[in-house]
């Protein structure tokens, strides 16, 4: 089974990019060294989204990264993506792998041990898990989790372990000391005056 090769997982959100094309911050990103890139854009109709999949895709393929699709399952196999990223309201993990094959890679937003547990046992390859810390984005999926309960699926879940929520340069070092594999960003890098700034910053706080 494929596992992720990245340690910086940027989540695009066009609503963030201070009136930019997303395209364009996303290019600045994989310059910064980015290689792992997932398309969330949950409010653009199926036509719009499978658009903005095949121009991204192209984008990450010049740069040699990775694209990920959130949800759509049906989008990532058609513009053969490098896989997709589920969560509780997705289709089963099961399914999603039937439909995309052994090679292609499954990422699991998790809230929860009992999820992050499920998700495993499910066949996903690695594990989203916060929000860590407070963030507006991920407000509706409750309270920041915290270090705590991070260490906990750190410790529990085989799994590659990526936090994500509210994670700013000064997070990353205790992250990194609770183990994770990586980290998700959004904001930090899609709302940045300079992208590629950040990102080559972070990924230098990373070890990358």
């Amino acid at each position: 089974m494929p596992t992720p090769k990245f340690d910086l997982y940027l989540v695009t959100d066009r609503s963030q990019t201070g009136g930019r094309d997303l395209l364009w911050v996303v290019e600045q990103a994989l310059e910064g060294g980015v290689r792992a890139v997932q398309l969330r854009e949950k409010d653009l109709s199926g036509k719009d989204l499978f658009e903005l999949a095949e121009r991204t895709r192209q984008l990450c393929d010049r740069y040699g990264a990775e694209l990920f699709i959130n949800d759509r399952v049906d989008i990532a196999v058609a513009v053969d993506a490098a896989g997709a990223q589920l969560g509780r309201t997705s289709i089963p993990i099961a399914t999603a792998r039937a439909l995309l094959g052994p090679r292609k890679l499954i990422g699991y937003s998790a809230h929860s041990l009992g999820e992050a547990q499920v998700a495993q046992s499910s066949g996903a390859d690695f594990l989203l898990f916060g929000p860590v810390y407070f963030t507006p984005s991920k407000a509706q999926y409750g309270a920041a989790q915290g270090l705590d309960a991070l260490k906990k699926i750190v410790e529990k879940i085989a799994l590659p372990v990526y936090a994500i929520g509210g994670i700013k340069s000064a997070s990353i070092d205790e992250l990194r000391r609770v183990g994770v594999r990586g980290v998700a960003l959004i904001s930090a890098i899609i709302s940045s005056a300079q992208p590629k700034d950040s990102t080559e910053s972070i990924l230098r706080l990373l070890g990358g």
